[in-house]
């Protein structure tokens, strides 16, 4: 029976070594369907419900594309991109920082940035190296960018540090960090602007922020953001290249309505 078995399994590699990468790769696009790679519990960003903004901007994506919405959920733990995009069961991931190497980027959609978070009625210093800063109660996301900032001023022994790598279905730190601001738990936390902004804004947390800055010989504050497709699929690209752009005004208004921080083409954080 094995024997039998290897002349058939020659001939199905030998035809599929004559095909054309590009044809190979444009197979597993879906025809029918947007299909979307997705966290299903990770608001702002998209839920099983549909209730995050890149659900909402997905959304738009399809009706541009004429094509129905059907999702993947997966956590977006190690191994998210693997087990999605690149095993063939979805074609787009949302949120993806440019230049990311697992992934052919998208042009971005959204410019936003890292931010210190405060209550409306207790401000702080504006600048991370005034001496006031060291007697605040401070809090970030370990390992993410505003470490290195928090370190070049000193800033490490007053500041509380909650996980970064966490199931988003049972953990949110980011939103458990603003809430100790709003409650006066701590003073600041410095935190990725999208999660501050939809606190602000759709939860009503009594907060402010600002932009951090990006300063030199330290990780960057902030980001354009773009969608992921297969490495090799430059004509899906294409394709959602020019549904980004031809609705790029609607995008925004998605944005704003969850409170993201955008920054202007000079980098400055617009009006809301």
């Amino acid at each position: 029976m094995r024997r039998r078995a290897v002349p058939g399994l020659a001939l199905a590699l030998a035809a599929l070594l004559a095909r054309p990468a590009a044809a190979e790769t444009g197979d597993l696009v879906a025809t029918d369907a947007l299909r979307v790679c997705a966290d299903p519990a990770n608001l702002p960003f998209s839920n099983e419900r549909g209730e995050g903004f890149e659900n909402r901007i997905a959304a738009l994506l399809a009706q541009a594309l004429d094509r129905r919405l059907d999702y993947v959920f997966f956590p977006q733990v190690q191994g998210f991109v693997r087990n999605t995009l690149r095993a063939g069961r979805c074609d787009l991931v949302m949120g993806t920082v440019a230049g990311d190497e697992l992934l052919q980027n998208t042009n971005p959609y959204y410019h936003t940035t890292y931010v210190i978070a405060f209550r409306r009625d207790h401000p702080v210093p504006e600048r991370l190296d005034d001496p006031a800063m060291r007697a605040l109660r401070l809090g970030a996301i370990a390992r993410t960018p505003p470490t290195d900032l928090l370190l070049r001023n000193r800033l490490i022994g007053n500041t509380r540090f909650f996980p970064l790598a966490v199931d988003t279905r049972h953990e949110a730190p980011g939103a458990e960090l603003l809430r100790a601001v709003a409650a006066g738990e701590l003073d600041a936390a410095l935190v990725w602007g999208p999660i501050a902004g939809y606190q602000i804004t759709v939860q009503g947390l009594p907060l402010a922020m600002r932009a951090l800055p990006t300063e030199p010989g330290v990780a960057r504050m902030d980001y354009r953001i773009t969608m992921g497709v297969r490495a090799e699929e430059t004509e899906w690209r294409r394709r959602i290249n020019a549904a980004i752009r031809e609705h790029q005004a609607e995008i925004d208004g998605i944005l704003r309505d969850y409170g993201v921080p955008l920054l202007d083409a000079e980098g400055r954080l617009q009006a809301p």
